[in-house]
């Protein structure tokens, strides 16, 4: 048999598997790991991103993932038991963007099983501010059975830096805050998520903020749950960041006290914004479901309408990306 030989290159470029398919890195504040930190086990993956998984602890530090395909996994048992926590403020770093615990603009990311906190508020010295828990600005992202905590602005869910648009899932998550708390111009679904109020004068489950009516963006709450604890104020199921937010609910249970009329205006009495937006529900139910009383230019949505808004039309049939699972 006659034997061809392969220059070393060639040889990597048809027969290597990517170092993404194999890569698997391990953090834990036990001695017997490479690393210590989730950002230096971030840093040491190839550029096609990898995975890693990260042992029960709390890890404070902010994260920044700017590599596509990167895959971060809590090994305990809920994500209660994984945590990666800070407490910056906008009023204190220079603006809403920079205050992020985790910031992910890299495409193809992956949260599973852990927690995202922004504890600024819980400082009681600190003045008021936005403090972001989690901002998620790639494409094709999803983030599954974590938990974001946080107070104002805690989800920035938004397009990417150069303003393509960003399609993520969101399954199985709990999110916290106050005033605005997931807010965002991304193409986003929600499955199955508890969205809770914490105490304070005014609590403003979301601020959509599509430009014009062009853009391809909204906010789809699909069997989720609105809650509120006992010194929520005002509670609001969403207000207009830009003139034409869309958000949607699907067979929302609304276990909060909601005002009457769902939503409101951002700046009351100085904007205008029901006129443009698009704010919607489908078969809202509990205590805070009151369709009669509901601000007269959102909707009610037949069956027919609903459907529209359904995981598969959101994303236009392609919804492959979802059913891609960390290869560990």
């Amino acid at each position: 048999m006659r034997m061809i030989a392969l220059s070393a290159a060639a040889l990597a470029e048809c027969c290597s598997i990517s170092a993404a398919d194999t890569q698997l890195l391990f953090v834990s504040h036990a001695g017997e790991t490479a690393y210590h930190s989730v950002q230096a086990a971030i840093d040491a993956l190839p550029p096609q991103g990898g995975d890693i998984q990260i042992k029960p602890g709390i890890y404070r530090e902010k994260v920044k993932v700017l590599k596509p395909g990167v895959h971060l996994k809590g090994t305990g048992k809920k994500p209660d038991d994984t945590i990666i926590a800070y407490g910056d403020g906008a009023i204190n770093v220079g603006g809403t963007a920079r205050s992020a615990t985790l910031n992910a603009s890299g495409d193809d990311f992956r949260l599973d099983n852990l927690t995202v906190q922004n504890d600024y508020s819980l400082k009681g010295d600190n003045p008021a501010s936005q403090a972001v828990a989690l901002s998620v600005t790639g494409d094709r992202d999803a983030i599954i059975h974590v938990r974001l905590l946080g107070a104002q602005d805690t989800l920035f869910a938004g397009k990417g830096p150069n303003g393509r648009m960003s399609r993520q899932y969101f399954s199985d998550c709990y999110i916290e805050g106050h005033v605005d708390f997931v807010f965002g111009n991304a193409k986003a679904y929600f499955r199955r998520c508890e969205l809770h109020g914490i105490a304070n004068q005014a609590v403003v489950y979301t601020a959509q903020s599509k430009r014009a009516p062009g853009e391809d963006s909204a906010f789809v709450f699909d069997q989720c749950r609105l809650t509120a604890e006992p010194g929520a104020r005002y509670v609001a199921l969403g207000r207009a960041w830009r003139p034409y937010a869309t958000v949607i609910f699907l067979s929302t249970k609304i276990d909060a006290p909601v005002i009457a009329e769902g939503w409101r205006e951002w700046a009351p009495g100085k904007t205008d914004t029901f006129r443009t937006a698009y704010y919607a529900e489908y078969k809202s139910s509990s205590i805070g479901a009151n369709p009669a009383g509901r601000e007269p230019h959102s909707h009610q949505l037949t069956d027919s309408e609903a459907a529209k808004w359904s995981l598969k039309a959101f994303f236009g049939g392609a919804t492959d990306w979802l059913s891609s699972k960390p290869s560990r």
